[in-house]
């Protein structure tokens, strides 16, 4: 059996144990409490395995139910002003890093996301303080399902990567009441995963979930100095570097 097939082999077995022992997980197993008011962000850097490096770009393709997926991951030069209170009273302004998803499927636009994310620098953990979101259909935009934005209608933010990956971890990504509530768990570590654009080690694997629908499931891996790199074993990682020459300041 090839690394490829032991790693999808550990993921399905993560999976089968997470739904079979634990049954369904309640939303208070999941923590949201993550005393975002120590930190002091930073619109730069990450950590190993996300990027807010501007120019950073990563290409995924395959093929999910039959159709080619393409998606296209680009840490843009902008920024995003987000001001929002914490369930503390605490009242935060946060410099947040746009990220642009463009997904494609079989050839057509499909859904353009810019999601805002900031480091925190004591923790590097990196936070996600929501998103833009338009769905395409022939070219035109049809909607906006998803969009969520941290002080808007008692969204807050959650945390996309934690700086220390601890195995069993659960947490928000996303705390968006009625609109995006993702979570994930933190499910292996030291993976070595061969993949379209090459050959990783020290990788990483999340289970996510939903407390919107609770049959939705799914999972990614992520690599040092890399990030994603395959999302459910559909697509995978083709393509990865810088396509931005701009210079950018440096932070502590």
């Amino acid at each position: 059996m090839n690394e490829q097939r032991k790693v999808r082999s550990l993921l399905v077995t993560s999976v089968l144990v997470a739904v079979l022992g634990c049954g369904l997980v309640s939303a208070q197993t999941f923590t949201t409490d993550f005393r975002i008011e120590d930190c002091h962000f930073s619109d730069h850097g990450g950590n190993p395995y996300f990027s807010l490096e501007p120019g950073d770009r990563l290409v995924l393709e395959g093929e999910e139910d039959g159709e080619e997926i393409l998606l296209v991951i680009t840490v843009t030069n902008q920024e995003r002003e987000v001001t929002f209170e914490t369930e503390d009273g605490v009242e935060l302004e946060v410099e947040t890093r746009v990220i642009e998803e463009r997904e494609s499927i079989d050839g057509e636009l499909f859904e353009v996301s810019r999601n805002f994310y900031a480091r925190c620098r004591e923790t590097n953990d990196v936070y996600y303080f929501g998103e833009e979101v338009d769905f395409y259909e022939d070219g035109e935009i049809v909607g906006h399902e998803g969009a969520w934005l941290a002080g808007v209608d008692d969204a807050l933010p959650g945390i996309i990567m934690p700086g220390t990956f601890l195995l069993g971890s659960r947490y928000y990504q996303e705390i968006a009441p009625e609109v995006a509530l993702d979570r994930a768990e933190n499910v292996e570590m030291g993976l070595t995963v061969e993949v379209p654009a090459g050959t990783f080690e020290d990788c990483v694997a999340v289970i996510e979930t939903t407390g919107l629908d609770p049959d939705e499931e799914g999972f990614k891996i992520y690599c040092p100095e890399i990030g994603l790199v395959n999302d459910n074993d559909a697509i995978e990682l083709v393509e990865y570097g810088d396509d931005d020459d701009d210079d950018d300041d440096d932070d502590d």
